[in-house]
């Protein structure tokens, strides 16, 4: 749970209360909620609303209330929050024979599956936290191989990618 004391507490309680399985809030919105300016990093560092398990109180407070950040658009500066369970199930999946051919939605939605910012998905995966990075923007795919991992990593961790 979120530390009673933090200063991104309210978010928690707001987040925990909310019903719906997605929701939206504007930086301004978080920061009337907070009741101070979001730090600088929150405006310009995609990083920062990462999905981390620990070592960040904002992530702590929406993770233990159930959200993830789902998207981020920096320039209207607004955070789109889903529970996890929520994020699509049936995904458009390519296929080359029986491997999987693994995109950048596809790579995302299993990492936040797995409850992981880029870097521990990274460190899972055998690959630099670069590499995840640059796969979730389609700058590049993963090898064949890769792809064969990345399967039986979504398999383990129960992740239903469809038919």
């Amino acid at each position: 749970m979120s530390k009673l004391g933090s200063k991104y507490y309210p978010l928690h309680e707001y987040l925990r209360d909310h019903a719906q399985d997605e929701v939206t809030l504007t930086f301004n919105q978080i920061e009337k909620l907070i009741g101070a300016p979001l730090p600088e990093g929150a405006k310009i560092e995609r990083g920062w609303w990462g999905n981390r398990k620990a070592g960040s109180a904002q992530s702590q407070a929406w993770r233990t209330a159930g959200y993830h950040v789902k998207n981020l658009d920096l320039e209207r500066r607004k955070v789109f929050f889903a529970k996890p369970n929520k994020l699509p199930a049936n995904y458009k999946v390519t296929r080359d024979g029986d491997t999987v051919l693994w995109d950048a939605e596809l790579i995302k939605n299993l990492r936040v599956h797995l409850s992981m910012s880029q870097a521990e998905f990274a460190e899972h995966m055998g690959v630099r936290q670069q590499t995840v990075s640059e796969w979730e923007k389609s700058i590049y795919t993963p090898t064949r191989a890769t792809s064969k991992h990345l399967s039986m990593v979504a398999e383990q961790a129960e992740f239903k990618y469809g038919a």
